[in-house]
């Protein structure tokens, strides 16, 4: 973003002076700082005080003002609304840490300090001139990092903001989720095409670190579409998550191999089916990771019939 001949003053603020950061879409890295008395229109407006150009953005979209220390924002009825930590609003109070969605953008309300200058007011290219996008040329996608905006703050912003696209993880390793107003249709992680949707969906909410973007929305459908909620997905995921967590401090390394104990003296015949199905799977699987991939039952559950098979003595660890 380029600098405008009406930016603010690039003198250094004071302790406790507070801004917007832009922390995803097109106009990322950006600050706008907010001063006490100060009235920002944000808008596609050309006039305002905050210029977004982009087709999710109204022309006049929102006001926020600071009284007193204390940060406000107003929906001016823009068409798509605007979002505090997920929820639509027409009027609230902010705080710092708190996040806003408009249009593709994500701010984030963030403290600045003495030691932090010009360098961040110079990136900011607002002050009733056009935000101009540094970037190369197209469509604005969001964008950003998961250390930033963890993926639940994600999905609850997409899920209440009826967001379509794919998003793109890109993690330890590689994973999307397919969001149709704001409903998980699909969900998938490179290199383990035999993964349920579900299974692959609750795998990802662990991750946290990273980065994130939002591509356009496909324009098939998925065969059976998981049509799942961000609260659907955020309830039972990490329901599942911390109980596996629990487990997974019992179980053996992730590249630890599993095979069948010998002599083999628990009989075969008290297990249950599923167990007896992830006792052939450990076995023939290079590893304990391999078998939670391959296993078509969740990961909480496949380590649950793991944990039993170790200690009623049918696997061990090798290697």
């Amino acid at each position: 973003m380029n600098s405008s001949s009406n930016s603010p003053d690039a003198g250094p603020p004071e302790r406790g002076r507070l801004a917007l950061r832009f922390i995803s879409g097109k106009y990322q890295g950006g600050e706008f700082p907010l001063s006490e008395g100060a009235s920002v229109v944000v808008g596609r407006s050309s006039d305002l005080d905050m210029v977004l150009v982009e087709e999710m953005v109204s022309r006049k979209h929102a006001r926020i003002e600071v009284r007193q220390g204390v940060v406000e924002i107003e929906d001016l009825g823009s068409t798509n609304g605007t979002f505090v930590n997920g929820e639509r609003v027409e009027r609230a109070s902010l705080r710092e840490g708190d996040r806003l969605l408009i249009g593709t953008s994500i701010l984030k309300l963030v403290s600045l300090d003495q030691q932090q200058g010009s360098s961040n007011l110079q990136r900011v290219a607002f002050g009733k001139s056009t935000v101009r996008h540094s970037g190369t040329s197209g469509a604005a996608r969001m964008s950003g990092n998961l250390e930033e905006i963890p993926l639940p703050d994600l999905m609850q912003l997409f899920g209440t903001s009826r967001k379509s696209g794919v998003l793109v993880i890109h993690s330890a390793d590689v994973g999307r989720f397919v969001l149709r107003d704001g409903l998980i249709e699909d969900a998938s992680i490179d290199g383990v095409p035999e993964m349920s949707p579900q299974k692959a969906a609750f795998r990802m909410l662990a991750w946290t670190q990273g980065t994130f973007a939002l591509e356009p929305p496909r324009e098939e459908r998925s065969e059976h579409p998981l049509d799942l909620s961000a609260q659907e997905f955020l309830m039972e995921g990490f329901r599942q998550l911390d109980e596996f967590n629990n487990l997974r401090q019992m179980l053996p390394a992730p590249d630890k191999r599993l095979t069948l104990k010998t002599p083999l003296e628990a009989p075969l015949h008290e297990l249950e089916q599923s167990q007896l199905d992830v006792l052939q799977l450990a076995i023939n699987s290079p590893n304990l990771q391999a078998t939670l991939d391959r296993s078509p039952k969740s990961d909480l559950e496949t380590a649950q019939a793991m944990l039993a098979l170790l200690r009623k003595g049918y696997i061990e660890p090798v290697g």
